[in-house]
């Protein structure tokens, strides 16, 4: 294969330099994280303790109901797509200065990429979060979900 094939042989290659980017690597997007979960939790957590009691939080079922399906999985999943097409990034990412930018241009991703870059993380964190902890030793600091969608997470210098 050529370089002209080669989606990072391009120009653009080194968007880091080019537009005065550094990747973002794994510990600063595992803070960003963890304020998106205590996020969900604050906004989720009484809710379903409303819906389903205090109960909820001992039983050990996968889901306790349709509720709980929507709200534990559903709207997140909707409220973080929708984060990431109208600002590039979720709370935790705004919070430490972050964003998800299209790994060939440099622009913003499409739609159709972050709702990939979703579903990819499932496919990151299926082998035991491996597509997630390769952040940690990627030249790009792109997990699997980035690569897949073509994205990367950078924070500005």
């Amino acid at each position: 294969m050529n370089d002209t094939n080669n989606v990072y042989a391009t120009p653009k290659a080194d968007l880091a330099k080019e537009y005065e980017y550094q990747y973002a690597g794994f510990w600063i997007r595992t803070l960003a994280g963890i304020i998106d979960s205590i996020l969900v939790l604050l906004i989720v957590g009484p809710i379903l303790t409303a819906i389903y009691g205090t109960e909820y939080w001992d039983n050990e079922s996968f889901a306790q109901g349709t509720w709980d399906i929507l709200l534990s999985y559903i709207l997140p999943a909707i409220a973080v797509i929708v984060f990431w097409v109208f600002k590039s990034a979720t709370p935790g990412k705004i919070v430490t200065k972050l964003s998800i930018i299209d790994a060939k241009t440099g622009n913003k991703p499409s739609t159709a990429q972050f709702i990939g870059r979703y579903f990819s993380y499932y496919i990151s964190i299926i082998p035991f979060l491996l597509g997630i902890i390769w952040v940690g030793f990627d030249k790009r600091k792109q997990g699997w979900h980035d690569k897949l969608a073509g994205t990367l997470v950078v924070r500005r210098k």
